[in-house]
């Protein structure tokens, strides 16, 4: 038995095989479902969060690494059709993103003030449920506090499972046609722009098959943008950083699609494995890390932190798709792409685009998104300054 527990030991200890690991039994769990509702690919995030709860964590570049593949084909996806649509509905994107994050800004000091908890520990449970890394990074440089990132680990999960089971419960309740909702969504957006694999046919050359070539520079470009820090009020800095610097550089060369004869869009195919992929890994190193200390801290601080985290995911979202859809007469699609967006959700937009066999939804994602990430960054310096 000893030698048995030895081997494990030792195949365990390999990065690898915990990769793979995880990937097996996160999808396992995320092919199960009940009422229709499914975890899809968050499955993975949950097995992680008790992997990482015995120690058994994946490499930070694991996770930055599946980031930049998720966000940057997205980035890709969203690009042909963007800018038109977002030149169509900015305003309404931009107001839904400063809603979301303020409702959920406003939430975070209703906890401080009606709930008594310590500021620190109310804002970092907000970039929690936001789940917003910049924010968790401004929250700990305004407070000088590392108990906001107690209350980040012990909102995140639910920030992320959370926006997921949304988005995929609303239509249920409200007994949304999907398939009607996506022809007419489809239909828009194919009579936007035309798609990069429609200007290849115009003679525009590839360099290689699978279009990795261009991916790779996009990647490259992204992460150089991502590191671009712009000065703050308060003294806090901001950045795109490896979510929003990548996204922006698949969305403008998915956009014009082409360099003179040179093609560099990048074929579906590709785009969808490397969206998945990417997406799976990044939830690995998220769920590992958040899984470290989770149950302890949950007892320490009680559930109640948990229920108030969920309550600030919960929120802001319901005021969003209100918004969306009855005051800025957005379609049901676009709005819980927005939401996504809003909620800075990269897990959920996953999970809307296979539910709703749909890659058009990342359009309105990738609009609300940036501005929500700089709403979050910005709530999290002041909210400590004020209260």
């Amino acid at each position: 038995m000893d030698a048995i527990l030895e081997w494990f030991k030792t195949v365990f200890s390999s990065s690898l095989v915990i990769i793979f690991s995880i990937a097996a039994l996160g999808y396992l769990l995320g092919s199960f479902s009940i009422k229709g509702l499914s975890l899809g690919t968050s499955g993975v995030l949950l097995v992680a969060l008790v992997f990482g709860h015995f120690g058994l964590l994946v490499p930070s570049v694991v996770k930055n690494l599946g980031l930049i593949c998720f966000v940057t084909a997205v980035g890709f996806i969203a690009g042909p059709g963007f800018f038109r649509n977002f030149k169509k509905n900015a305003i309404s994107y931009v107001l839904l993103g400063i809603a979301i994050i303020l409702v959920g800004a406003a939430t975070c000091i209703g906890v401080i003030k009606l709930a008594g908890i310590p500021t620190p520990l109310s804002v970092g449970m907000m970039s929690g449920a936001l789940t917003s890394t910049p924010g968790l990074a401004a929250a700990i440089e305004a407070t000088k506090d590392s108990t906001a990132s107690v209350g980040y680990g012990i909102a995140y999960p639910f920030g992320v499972v959370g926006v997921v089971l949304f988005v995929q419960l609303i239509p249920k309740l409200l007994k949304i046609d999907i398939a009607k909702e996506r022809e007419r969504l489809m239909a828009a957006s194919q009579a936007s722009t035309p798609t990069g694999e429609t200007l290849v046919k115009k003679n525009y050359k590839p360099l290689d098959e699978f279009g990795l070539f261009a991916f790779a520079v996009a990647a490259i470009l992204g992460v150089m943008i991502g590191k671009i820090s712009i000065p703050l009020p308060g003294g806090a800095h901001f950045s795109l950083g490896t979510s929003g610097g990548p996204l922006l550089a698949g969305l403008v060369m998915g956009h014009f699609a082409h360099v003179g004869p040179v093609a560099i869009d990048v074929p579906k195919r590709t785009l969808e494995v490397v969206r998945e992929v990417g997406l799976a890994l990044f939830l690995m190193g998220a769920g590992t890390e958040a899984g470290q200390g989770f149950l302890e801290i949950l007892g320490q601080y009680g559930v109640q932190l948990f229920l108030l985290g969920a309550v600030m995911t919960i929120l802001p979202m319901i005021v969003g798709y209100i918004l969306a859809t009855k005051v800025f007469k957005i379609d049901v699609l676009s709005s819980l792409g927005s939401i996504c967006g809003g909620m800075t959700s990269t897990p959920a937009l996953g999970t809307l685009m296979a539910v709703t066999k749909c890659e058009a939804v990342a359009v309105s994602y990738a609009a609300t998104y940036p501005l929500a990430l700089i709403m979050v960054v910005l709530c999290c310096e002041f909210i400590p300054i004020l209260f």
